[in-house]
């Protein structure tokens, strides 16, 4: 018995002896059948049914080429823009694909032809999720400079992001951003990050050193440049935020100084959003 057949001979098979076991006697009928269940393999009831068909079998088998719609230059035109985005999500840099395909190309740092152009001005939050994946997961997690500062953290309140009901502009949150490429190692700049709660206004001051003393620097200028008074700061668990001196600076001109919980970004989120921009 051959089972090896394939499908398109199994098919080539019955429609060549189709006609002729129609047109003959029972007894040849049934050598016809006991051949064609030799040679395809079939189950003898449906090797029946199919000589007693009327209907001609000829198709060939299909061979399914899926079209792939973004390339790898398309793929590339992606990765160098959600780069220049600073690795945001998908969901907040489709938005801007067109304004920043637009930038980009206007100072000469992208160069598309134009039918990958038109695919990354449609391109799906989704799509862009899949196409970078891979690039995602090599990229691992971000680097944190963050060291958390645990010795007086009791004595500073907890605020959360349900806690800034009914503020009145002064009350800021502040973080800091590590300008470190990807790399803590060696000397690099850091950004002071302060947004009000009420009116969304931000600063944003260079620190040369991520220490209490220079965050008190920003802060001091912060105080100089506001348009309203500085009143209160919400800070992560840090430990250029946590300790005594930043402390007592906030006591001795009567700043409010609370924090978040650790872990949870949400509780900044003012700012951790003017930071994702």
């Amino acid at each position: 018995m051959i089972r090896s057949m394939n499908l398109q001979a199994r098919r080539e098979i019955l429609n060549s002896i189709r006609i002729k076991y129609q047109e003959s006697d029972w007894q040849q009928k049934s050598k016809i059948l006991d051949g064609f269940i030799a040679a395809s393999g079939y189950d003898r009831k449906y090797a029946f049914k199919l000589l007693n068909s009327n209907t001609v079998i000829n198709k060939p088998e299909q061979t399914r080429q899926s079209r792939v719609k973004y390339d790898e230059q398309v793929r590339q035109a992606l990765i160098a823009l959600w780069y220049a985005a600073n690795q945001i999500c998908a969901k907040r840099l489709v938005p801007f694909i067109p304004e920043l395909v637009s930038a980009m190309e206007r100072h000469g740092h992208l160069h598309l032809p134009a039918v990958v152009r038109e695919k990354l001005l449609v391109i799906s939050r989704s799509t862009v999720d899949r196409i970078l994946s891979l690039d995602k997961d090599r990229t691992g997690k971000s680097i944190s400079t963050t060291k958390s500062g645990n010795l007086i953290k009791h004595q500073i309140q907890v605020r959360t992001f349900a806690d800034w009901d009914d503020v009145i502009p002064g009350f800021l949150e502040a973080d800091l951003v590590a300008h470190c490429g990807g790399n803590t190692h060696g000397s690099f700049l850091n950004t002071l990050t302060l947004t009000d709660i009420t009116t969304g206004w931000t600063e944003c001051l260079p620190l040369l050193r991520k220490s209490a003393g220079d965050v008190i620097i920003g802060l001091k200028i912060a105080q100089e440049i506001l348009p309203f008074p500085l009143l209160g700061i919400d800070t992560d668990n840090g430990s250029e935020f946590i300790n005594h001196e930043l402390m007592g600076f906030c006591d001795d001109n009567k700043i409010t100084f609370t924090r978040s919980r650790a872990y949870r970004k949400n509780d900044q989120a003012h700012v951790e959003e003017k930071m994702d921009q």
